[in-house]
């Protein structure tokens, strides 16, 4: 392998879930497609890099300041559904179920990495009260982390006289409860709601 295959790998490795072996097939498959793919992928790159800055207001990823999100007239303006992270606000906007406004955190309270408060987006997000805002979603994973910085929004966010509401965990659709862990089964069960 060359060195400069070598360095492609080793850059494609740093990425999440990419291990060497796939890093080192992505450069091949790279390379089999021809100089031109090889050059489309590397100006796509660059000018994601160029262009791409985060919302200042959500802290989504967008090339417009304030994002498509924050600047859509048609968004409900008076809920606020917080995440951990981008990739949890691409899959709630998948679902297109969710048309209020986000506040990214860009990560989770894990004091065993050093991640207080000051870490994450706290400040900037008490910074958006008072406003429009009659509903805060805390959309927070249901690990321990998640569950910590739930609570401990809940607690800032309190006395700001705002519903503050969690995301419902359980059950996956289409899932076997034989299969299902105790812990979840619990969730369920707590969360359950009237039927209709």
């Amino acid at each position: 392998m060359s060195d400069s295959m070598r360095r492609l790998v080793a850059l494609l490795h740093q990425l999440p879930g990419i291990g060497e072996k796939t890093a080192t097939r992505l450069v091949l498959a790279i390379l089999s497609a021809g100089g031109e793919f090889g050059r489309a992928l590397s100006e796509a790159v660059a000018e994601v890099v160029a262009r791409v800055r985060p919302c200042p207001t959500c802290g989504n990823l967008s090339e417009r300041s304030p994002c498509e999100v924050c600047s859509d007239p048609k968004r409900d303006q008076s809920v606020l559904c917080v995440v951990e992270r981008i990739g949890d606000l691409m899959a709630i906007e998948a679902s297109r179920q969710y048309r209020g406004l986000y506040h990214v955190l860009h990560g989770v309270l894990d004091p065993l990495q050093g991640a207080g408060p000051d870490q994450i987006r706290v400040a900037e997000l008490l910074r958006r009260f008072p406003g429009e805002l009659k509903e805060v979603i805390l959309a927070t994973s249901s690990g321990v982390e998640g569950e910590a910085t739930a609570l401990y929004l809940r607690k800032r966010l309190a006395p700001l006289g705002v519903k503050i509401s969690r995301i419902a965990s359980g059950i996956p659709v289409g899932g076997e409860l034989e299969y299902v862990d105790g812990g979840t089964i619990g969730r369920a069960l707590t969360g359950r709601r009237d039927m209709d």
